[in-house]
This record gives C-alpha cells, structure tokens and sequence, in this order.
C-alpha cells in the first residue's frame, strides 16, 4: 500500500506518493485546493493508500504559521469522512527550501524554479522521503 503526502497551500497543494512497496517517493500532481478532497477521493478508490501524511506548517521559531488552521480544518474533514485512511501531521519547515535547493542542484532554469506549482509537488516528495526516512529509522 502507498503512503500520499500533502504540502498543502491555500490556492495549490503539492502532492507526492510511493510505490507500493514504500520504498521510493515520487511527485504525483498539483492540484487546486478547491479540488483537493475529491480528487484525493478518486485517488484513494483507484490505488491503495495506507495512510496520508501533511505538513504540519510551522514558522523557523516552531510556531504555528497562518496556514496550520486550514490544515488542520482539511485534517479534521478528512477524518470524518474517511477514517479508513488515516491522516497525521507531520513538520513541514524548510521543505519548500529544500525544494528550491533541489531544484538549482537539478540545474532546472530560472523560469522552471518559480513554477509555483513544481515547488508544491518536490515539497510534498521532500516531505514523504524525510517522513519514510525516519519511519525507517523508528522500525
């Protein structure tokens, strides 16, 4: 089964998914927001999804950025409509960071890097690799 994760945005959130095995995590889409909950649906009815994991937005300091109450508005819906799938927060700080690191290090042009929407997507892919990195270390 797969483990989704989300980096999710008010306009846009990036999504990332492994293989069936855990073993690799790769961009699955960006979507709108607006369509994130029944597109998430369709997902989850085609492919089997163990758990989905979303970043928990936190400022440097640790403390809650302005985005975190619709996170957690997002985790809550989800709870209750899909309990079968679980949802956990996890830290997001510095994935988009780390994105635009991965981005200049993979030699994409100035015009690829400020793809907003390719930003969402490695963020949520930076976030399921160091989300499985330390599930693997936990094992």
């Amino acid at each position: 089964m797969r483990i989704l994760s989300i980096d999710y945005g008010r306009k846009r959130t990036g999504l990332a998914v492994t293989d069936p095995l855990q073993i690799i995590a790769g961009g699955l889409a960006t979507v709108s927001t607006s369509e994130l909950f029944d597109y998430l649906k369709a997902y989850i009815a085609r492919e089997q999804v163990e758990r989905i994991v979303i970043g928990e937005p936190r400022q440097p300091n640790g403390e809650p950025s302005e985005n975190l109450p619709r996170v957690q508005q997002f985790v809550n819906r989800w709870r209750k409509a899909v309990p079968q799938v679980p949802i956990e927060l996890y830290d997001e700080r510095f994935t988009s960071v780390l994105a635009h690191q991965a981005m200049l290090q993979g030699g994409l042009k100035k015009k690829a890097r400020q793809d907003k929407a390719l930003v969402d997507e490695i963020s949520a892919t930076i976030l399921l690799q160091d989300y499985m990195r330390r599930k693997g270390s936990t094992r």
